[in-house]
């Protein structure tokens, strides 16, 4: 190999290295001011805000049919899932004592009515009698007691009379309320006694085309629940459906378990096809915040500041990236979730919001050009200028 080629390559080598020093500081300086900051742009977004929690599934309206007398059950007319309208025959009571007790108490009226005839024809003959001084006071006042007591034993007889019409009544159990039998109790042959408390035989629901979820709602939410709100919900039956609803009515009594408070919230639903069925564990989202179609940005842009000073005078401070500096903007907000942030004024859709970032030191501008000239310079790559007499080298 010649001199003169020799000396080419290397001069080549050193073009190579020179260019190699430049361009990989360059990049890597640039790629750091793309990374500097952390942003997010001002769009238009639809906002909500979920509280969740269980509960179960009950008809709107379910009554629990009882009887009022004791007795063996003697007949029944109707079992599970049937349709009744209300004043339907249910089911029947053995009327044997009821009839007998009601024929006896039927007698005794007809007893104490007859001695009430008696004793008020003679209190009547009495009275003319005193009245003609023919008779003392004494007579007079003994012929008005008995007849006073005749009365009231004959309104103790009509009413032992009407009470034991009224209990061989109740031997017939109706239904109250035009609906489905959900449950039946009882079996034929069965006795029932209502001394203390009224035995349920069946329980009937007006109408399971309309559902109802009674909902437990924690106490760090319940505040933020209100009648009126959009609700939708899901049980394990059908994983696959999500029904909806609306709450019409928050309760105010408070049920404590294992030291945790909850309220009650009804939430209507319908059930048009009556796949919701009572006693279903509903899995529920209630909406407590919903806007659509607002100016919205980052929550976390609240929180953001190169300077780390909060904003004063209670005000909202965002910053905003132009080219290659921030500004900061003050801004009115409305309603928050914990990811977004509605925006009343202050800022404009298409915005650029600096969400977190910067160089150390927080510095408030990007420059771009500085770096990069910065760290050329002291490229372990570059080949350096030999020490001489105006840099304090020797000669």
């Amino acid at each position: 190999m010649t001199p003169n080629k020799t000396i080419i390559y290397l001069l080549t080598g050193l073009g190579v290295i020179f260019t190699i020093g430049i361009t990989l500081p360059s990049c890597k300086n640039n790629k750091e001011t793309e990374d500097k900051w952390v942003t997010a742009q001002v769009s238009r977004q639809n906002i909500s805000s979920l509280v969740t929690c269980t509960g179960s599934l009950e008809p709107i309206s379910q009554v629990d049919v009882g009887t009022q007398v004791s007795g063996r059950v003697e007949k029944i007319y109707v079992d599970f899932n049937s349709i009744v309208k209300k004043g339907d025959l249910l089911a029947e009571l053995d009327q044997t004592v009821l009839a007998a007790t009601l024929a006896s108490a039927q007698s005794s009226m007809a007893s104490a009515k007859s001695q009430l005839d008696y004793q008020q024809k003679n209190f009547e003959r009495y009275k003319t009698l005193f009245e003609k001084q023919l008779v003392s006071s004494s007579d007079f006042e003994s012929a008005e007691y008995n007849y006073q007591t005749a009365k009231n034993n004959y309104d103790v007889s009509r009413n032992s009379y009407q009470t034991a019409s009224t209990n061989l009544s109740y031997a017939k159990i109706y239904s109250p309320i035009d609906g489905v039998v959900l449950s039946r109790e009882v079996e034929e042959g069965q006795t029932v006694a209502a001394s203390f408390s009224t035995p349920t035989l069946f329980t009937i629901a007006n109408d399971l085309t309309k559902m109802r979820v009674i909902a437990n709602v924690d106490e760090a939410d319940i505040g933020n629940v209100e009648a009126g709100q959009r609700v939708s919900f899901t049980v394990d039956a059908y994983p696959g459906t999500v029904f909806d609803g609306d709450v019409t009515e928050v309760r105010q009594s408070a049920t404590t378990t294992n030291n945790v408070v909850t309220y009650e919230v009804v939430i209507n639903s319908p059930n048009p096809d009556l796949k919701l069925k009572p006693g279903l564990t509903a899995t529920v989202s209630i909406y407590t915040l919903e806007k659509n179609d607002v100016l919205a940005i980052p929550t976390e842009a609240l929180s953001f500041s190169p300077e780390n000073e909060p904003a004063k005078n209670g005000s909202r401070q965002v910053w905003v990236l132009n080219g290659a500096n921030i500004a900061s903007k003050t801004i009115e907000i409305g309603s928050r979730t914990g990811t977004l942030t509605e925006v009343i004024s202050g800022l404009s859709e298409g915005e650029t919001l600096v969400l977190s970032g910067g160089i150390a030191g927080n510095s408030k501008t990007v420059s771009t050009t500085k770096d990069t000239a910065e760290n050329s310079s002291n490229s372990p790559f570059m080949p350096k200028r030999p020490q001489g007499r105006g840099s304090g080298g020797p000669r």
